[in-house]
């Protein structure tokens, strides 16, 4: 298989990414349309292996039209809101997003079983010409343990998800019912597969989400980095 880069190689061998599944081509004019808003790195990577999933649904890759909706949802009301141009380009099977801001880089991740927004912005190396290099090193630091879920046991659920519901199409996801927001419990009998778009709508609904510690930030605003 063709490996755009090295970054895209150990995300897909290295650490067990591959192979791909449930992928659909990306189209001419939405390639044209997102130059200059994402990264030119990750338009090749869509160009190549479109928009898919890995490691047996775990991890997709998205198109960002499709989480438009969603994203205005959890980020309206919050000073993210229209602070920069947004787009899921990520998220796992249990609907933890990945967000990149034009101006802030991959500067969001949405935990919305949890309500919270982690904020990392990294608007200086967006500046500095880095974004090709951080969608690459993005991929290559990308483990399957960080974007499972654990159950209230702490143990992992993807794997047991997996087997006792089966595979995820592009559209789906394993949620929670009732949900963890709504005092559920995290365990495997209370998961269902859900429409993605839908659940992550109703997640953002449940109430404000918490918006977590830029650590990065904090750190060179007290001199501690810089």
């Amino acid at each position: 298989m063709y490996m755009v880069d090295e970054g895209f190689e150990s995300f897909y061998n290295d650490e067990g990414f591959g192979p791909i599944v449930d992928t659909r081509p990306v189209p001419s004019h939405k390639l044209d349309y997102y130059r200059g808003k994402l990264p030119d790195r990750l338009l090749q990577y869509w160009r190549a292996y479109g928009f898919a999933g890995y490691s047996s649904g775990l991890f997709w890759m998205t198109d960002p039209d499709d989480y438009s909706e969603v994203l205005n949802a959890w980020l309206y009301g919050t000073n993210f809101h229209r602070k920069d141009e947004y787009y899921v380009i990520g998220r796992t099977a249990f609907g933890k997003l990945v967000v990149w801001g034009t101006k802030s880089g991959p500067s969001l991740t949405i935990v919305t079983n949890m309500a919270m927004i982690f904020p990392s912005d990294k608007s200086d190396r967006i500046k500095d010409g880095y974004a090709d290099s951080m969608i690459s090193n993005w991929l290559a630091a990308t483990r399957r343990s960080s974007l499972d879920e654990d159950d209230d046991d702490d143990r992992p659920l993807f794997e047991r998800a997996l087997k006792a519901l089966g595979p995820l199409a592009e559209d789906e996801m394993y949620g929670f019912v009732p949900a963890l927001g709504m005092g559920g419990p995290a365990r495997l009998d209370h998961l269902k597969k859900v429409k993605a778009v839908e659940h992550l709508i109703f997640l953002a609904q449940l109430g404000d989400p918490k918006i977590m510690l830029d650590i990065v930030k904090e750190a060179k605003d007290r001199g501690l980095w810089k």
